[in-house]
């Protein structure tokens, strides 16, 4: 149980109970595609069938967002719309109009669904009604609105804030790259990304390469910046930092899997155990990032 991609968000002043959002939750637990559903979403279990839709430990919340799809390729209602239209043409004579196209693509994707083969995947969320944070286990933001819309739709008047820094991820990343020099805390790894102002977009990326190279603050001298960088948090979380300040490629490093294992027997165990060391290093990780971004922007200035 180790988020991979973070996606972050502020709920101040969070005041709902374990109780209260496994109520909420339950209004919205997941139930499989209908024959003619397309998709389908809802809360479950973060530990599997049967367990509580909000695993809480201590003052944790993790919770999880199914979402279900059937799978019909557009090519699949194409081949088989392309033979009915055909039919269609011997019978009355000449080609079927375009409304008419566009209905027999309706009724094929009418036929076809109940024959198509779903796929469901996971989004886990994070909570923390102690320091505040929201975090989603993403990889792009548009999953991680699905999380927020499905969380809206439970619970009434979410205290949901965005993050603003006061360093743009961008300015503060493309300081310490200049500098060779990381903030108090990180340490600048093998990987980034440099974009060059303008309509073209020029972009330089580097793979475990040395950024302490001469020819990566020359890119930055030119004016490019870094949109992406690699970077370790005490020796103990590595992730890819990006200028909207997601965090992927996110790695606990191997000290503390193994402290979790150490401390876990059972597979309940192993669960608890991972998720309370995810969720306790993360409460000290992000806020040395904020600090190292200058802190939370004013937004009653």
């Amino acid at each position: 149980m180790w988020f991979k991609n973070l996606s972050l968000y502020r709920v101040p002043g969070w005041q709902i109970s374990a109780g209260q959002l496994e109520t909420a939750l339950a209004r919205q637990a997941f139930q499989g595609c209908g024959q003619m559903d397309g998709e389908s979403r809802g809360w479950v279990a973060p530990r599997g069938e049967g367990d509580a839709l909000v695993h809480a430990l201590g003052r944790q919340f993790l919770i999880a967002l199914c979402i279900e799809q059937k799978l019909l390729p557009a090519a699949v209602i194409n081949q088989y719309a392309k033979a009915r239209a055909e039919e269609i043409e011997e019978q009355q004579g000449s080609k079927p109009g375009r409304k008419q196209l566009r209905e027999i693509r309706e009724r094929i994707t009418e036929e076809l669904l109940p024959r198509a083969f779903s796929r469901r995947r996971l989004s886990y969320a994070w909570i923390d009604p102690v320091n505040g944070w929201l975090v989603i286990d993403a990889a792009n933001l548009a999953r991680a609105e699905e999380v927020l819309e499905a969380l809206r739709n439970c619970v009434d008047s979410l205290p949901l804030a965005l993050i603003r820094t006061q360093l743009s991820p961008v300015s503060a990343m493309t300081a310490w790259l200049a500098a060779n020099e990381a903030p108090p805390g990180f340490s600048i790894d093998r990987d980034c990304e440099l974009l060059a102002p303008g309509e073209e977009k020029a972009t330089v990326r580097y793979v475990r390469h040395p950024l302490e190279a001469q020819e990566v603050r020359a890119h930055i001298m030119e004016g490019k910046q870094v949109t992406k960088l690699a970077l370790t948090w005490n020796e103990r979380i590595s992730f890819l930092l990006h200028e909207n300040l997601q965090l992927k490629r996110l790695a606990f490093l191997d000290i503390l899997k193994e402290q979790s294992e150490q401390n876990a027997e059972a597979a309940d165990e192993q669960f608890d155990a991972d998720f309370a060391i995810m969720s306790g290093e993360l409460a000290r990780f992000l806020p040395e990032l904020v600090a190292a971004l200058g802190g939370m922007e004013d937004t009653a200035s």
